[in-house]
C-alpha cells in the first residue's frame, strides 16, 4: 500500500539542504512530500553566529511544521540535527509522528552534543571553537572520506561545501520534557561508520523500547551522498510500515 507522507529533512553537522537534494527528489518520485532545510548559520560563511543557539535551530523547524500546517511529520536527521529533531518531536507530539536518526546525536534534557564527547575532546573543540570566531570548523577533506564508501570527488565535494557550525548549538543543552527513549523513532545505523558493528550504548539501549526500531545500511555516514537509493527505500519503508 503506498502512503504519501510529508518528510522534513534536516542536515547534520557543517551542511545544509543541499546534502538533502538527492534524497528528496528520490522520495518525491516515491510520492511523498519532501522538504529540505538549511539551518541559521549555515548559509553564510561569514555571517555572525554570535546569536545562533540550538533553539534558534529548534524554533525554525518548528515554524516549518506550523507554517506548513502538516500533521503526521516524518522528521529525518543526520548527525547534530538528531538533537534538534529529538526536541521537536519532544515539543509537538500532535505534529511529528515519526523522528528517523540517521547516524544522529540524540537529545538528552541538559546535556549538549559536546557532552557526548569525553571531556579531553569536548574542551579541545570549545577552544576551538571560541578561537574560530565562534564557529565549529568542518574536518578535513581526509577525515571526511576515510572509511566512509565515498570516492574522493564526494568527499571533496563535500569538504568545500562545508560551512564551520555555529558552535552554541552544539555546546548548549537541550531542553527535553521527557527522555528520547519515549519518542517513536527508528535509528538507522550506516556500517561502515562502526568498528566490529558496536554502537554507543545510549543507542544500543534504544532496542529494548518498544516506541523504536532499527534498521541497516552497508555504508558510511554519509548514506545521501554514498547511498541515495538504499536511504530514501529506507525512509519510504519506514512510512509504509506505519499504516
Amino acid at each position: 500500500m503506498s502512503v504519501k507522507r510529508s518528510f522534513i529533512l534536516l542536515p547534520g553537522l557543517w551542511t545544509g539542504a543541499w546534502a538533502w537534494v538527492g534524497v528528496a527528489q528520490r522520495l518525491k518520485r516515491f510520492g511523498h512530500d519532501a522538504r529540505t532545510i538549511t539551518l541559521s548559520g549555515l548559509d553564510d560563511a561569514d555571517a555572525d553566529v554570535s546569536g545562533i543557539g540550538l533553539e534558534t535551530h529548534v524554533d525554525e523547524v518548528l515554524s516549518v511544521i506550523e507554517k506548513s500546517d502538516l500533521h503526521d511529520a516524518y522528521v529525518v536527521a543526520h548527525s547534530y540535527s538528531g538533537i534538534v529533531a529529538g526536541i521537536v518531536a519532544d515539543r509537538m507530539p500532535e505534529r511529528v509522528a515519526h523522528t528517523v536518526f540517521v547516524e544522529a546525536f540524540l537529545p538528552h534534557d541538559g546535556r549538549s552534543l559536546l557532552d557526548s564527547f569525553p571531556d579531553r575532546v569536548r574542551d579541545y573543540e570549545l577552544r576551538t571553537i571560541e578561537q574560530n570566531d565562534g564557529r565549529w570548523p568542518p574536518p578535513d577533506v581526509t577525515v571526511v572520506a576515510e572509511g566512509q564508501d565515498l570516492s574522493r570527488q564526494q568527499a571533496e565535494f563535500l569538504r568545500t561545501q562545508m560551512i564551520a557550525h555555529p558552535g552554541r548549538t552544539v555546546s548548549e543543552p537541550a531542553l527535553m520534557s521527557r527522555p528520547v527513549s519515549k519518542l517513536r523513532g527508528t535509528y538507522v545505523v550506516c556500517e561502515k561508520d562502526h568498528f566490529d558493528g558496536r554502537v554507543a550504548p545510549e543507542i544500543e539501549a534504544l532496542r529494548a523500547e518498544p516506541s523504536w526500531g532499527f534498521r541497516t545500511l552497508t555504508t558510511g555516514q554519509w548514506p545521501m551522498f554514498s547511498n541515495p537509493d538504499g536511504l530514501s527505500r529506507l525512509l519510504s519503508d519506514v512510512a509504509a510500515a506505519d499504516v
